[in-house]
């Protein structure tokens, strides 16, 4: 952290603009050098910028940003410049040429803000989100985690806590006192409450499942229309869709967002029994193991014959010896292009509902990991009927509180976390 670090904070050159950030210790002093002033603090003045050598390197907007009030906490420069390669490439030189600065690694001013108190571990993961979504639902989402939602409601739960623990605290300090001989007669209720917030979080929708699209595979015997539907339903045409039994050969997926929704279709091999081909045979081996990790299947084969809950779709309607079915969910023609609306509206209105709603904040892997084990920890604390081991288990509620917020995090994970930042973020 004694580093003054320097990098391209806004999108690739060529654009209108390139921001290129400093921030440390000597982000001052750099200032300086390149831009012979410093403005007064929060207050955009223009420069011609010039390297050690007095050369001119562009003429641009700088702005003098001293810490803690910072995004970083650390004292700060801007230097807006025009966005042109040669333009970035130069001032990036000049400000390595600067003793005791270098170029930022990626996340690193991310990992400074974290550093420095100016967001927690809970907020760093949402914002790491965002700068990765795709679609409406998955910015929605990653703008409530990296705005703080969770990390308030974790900050309000560890507070209830720490006046449970004190409870206990008093009980175990002055338990030969008749005023405090026992817990509070509401305490198991407190902490019941406390659980059941919890588990409030708990029951949401996945951030995984929202990350990588709710997983829809079409499936059914050979030629039945899977690879002519799933190319309609993500509008390319990535599989190879003839009248040749077989042509499918492995899964095929391709990540769709509809309406908004993050969608993963999956194209299988047709499902049949008598295989001599073992190419086809490794292929219908995966379709199977495709509709064990389905959200959904949209099941083209026999009535009755899919796994269960798949949906059942009458398909190539167009084609009058088509197999009908007695009760589909829908009945369409992807060639014809019939019926394949109501589908996509259809399939959003089921996403919808199984992914997080817009606004809520999603837990990731970790996060889930760690409020189950402070709920696991609470139920222990009302189970003991020794003092002294209900307050271990509040303790042990608590460190999971602190590991969502990042008060106690081993290096490896920052810097898995902090690495899925690009530089300059």
């Amino acid at each position: 952290m004694t580093d003054t670090i320097f990098a391209l904070s806004s999108g690739a050159p060529p654009a209108a603009i390139g921001v290129v950030r400093v921030s440390g210790p000597k982000a001052r002093d750099a200032l300086y050098e390149l831009a012979g002033r410093v403005p007064a603090p929060r207050r955009a003045a223009l420069a011609k910028l010039r390297d050690r050598h007095g050369v001119a390197i562009d003429e641009a907007l700088v702005l003098w940003l001293p810490g803690p009030g910072t995004e970083t906490g650390e004292d700060t420069a801007e230097l807006q410049c025009h966005g042109g390669r040669a333009v970035i490439a130069a001032v990036e030189t000049a400000l390595s040429a600067l003793a005791g600065l270098r170029k930022a690694r990626p996340g690193e001013f991310t990992r400074r803000a974290f550093a420095n108190g100016k967001i927690d571990l809970a907020e760093a993961e949402g914002l790491a989100d965002l700068l990765e979504a795709e679609t409406e639902l998955q910015r929605l989402s990653a703008m409530a985690m990296a705005g703080g939602a969770f990390s308030r409601e974790v900050e309000g739960w560890r507070a209830e806590l720490l006046m449970l623990s004190a409870a206990v605290e008093a009980v175990l300090d002055f338990g030969d006192e008749d005023d405090v001989a026992t817990l509070p007669a509401d305490f198991a209720v407190k902490i019941e409450a406390l659980s059941l917030e919890i588990k409030t979080w708990l029951d949401r929708p996945r951030a995984e499942l929202l990350k990588e699209g709710f997983r829809v595979v079409v499936a059914g015997p050979p030629n039945a229309g899977k690879s002519t539907l799933f190319n309609v339903l993500v509008e390319a045409e990535a599989a190879i869709a003839t009248p040749i039994a077989g042509t499918t050969r492995d899964v095929l997926t391709r990540p769709v967002a509809i309406a908004g929704v993050p969608f993963l279709f999956a194209d299988t091999a047709g499902l049949h029994d008598a295989v001599d081909d073992v190419v086809e045979a490794i292929g219908i081996e995966r379709a199977l193991e495709a509709l064990d990790r389905a959200d959904l299947v949209l099941w083209l084969g026999p009535e009755g014959a899919g796994p269960p809950g798949a949906w059942e779709i009458e398909g190539q309607i167009d084609r009058p010896d088509h197999p009908e079915k007695s009760a589909p969910r829908h009945q369409l023609s992807a060639r014809t292009g019939v019926g394949i609306d109501e589908l996509r509206a259809d399939l959003v209105e089921a996403a919808s509902q199984a992914l997080p709603k817009p606004g809520d904040g999603a837990l990731n892997e970790r996060q889930h990991d760690l409020l189950g084990q402070a709920r696991i920890a609470l139920a222990q604390a009302v189970d003991h009927p020794d003092p002294l081991l209900t307050a271990e288990a509040l303790r042990l509620a608590r460190v999971s509180f602190d590991k969502l917020l990042g008060r106690t995090a081993t290096e490896d994970m920052l810097d898995a976390l902090f690495g899925r930042f690009c530089i300059g973020k």
